[in-house]
């Protein structure tokens, strides 16, 4: 309930260490975050995609819109196995460094 989690996020607050860890933490996940961003760019990039790929860089947040068309994402979907809306927003946060390459790999194929 947000009772609890108004709790839990006081303690964090109000407790120095805790708090600096909460930074710490925070700057960690929005770090990766942004590397998987680039390494997706490189990846396109790599790949031989001729796109302007600088918006999946230019963004911030964990949701990154793509320029992907509703067919292409239906591509991905169907020969990739790639989710994501079908307005082409993806999760960045799903992205990792076991996955970016394939993910680059399939948004080039479906982009071509």
């Amino acid at each position: 309930s947000s009772g609890i989690n108004a709790e839990y996020g006081g303690t964090v607050l109000n407790d120095p260490a805790l708090y600096a860890q909460w930074l710490v933490d925070v700057k960690g996940m929005a770090d990766r975050i942004i590397s998987m961003r680039e390494a997706l760019k490189s990846g396109l990039e790599k790949e031989g995609s001729e796109h302007n790929w600088d918006h999946l860089v230019n963004q911030i947040g964990m949701f990154c819109f793509t320029g992907m068309t509703p067919e292409q994402v239906a591509r991905l979907t169907e020969e990739f196995s790639v989710y994501l809306t079908k307005d082409g927003r993806i999760s960045v946060a799903g992205v990792s460094s076991r996955n970016v390459e394939y993910l680059a790999h399939a948004m080039h194929t479906v982009t071509k």
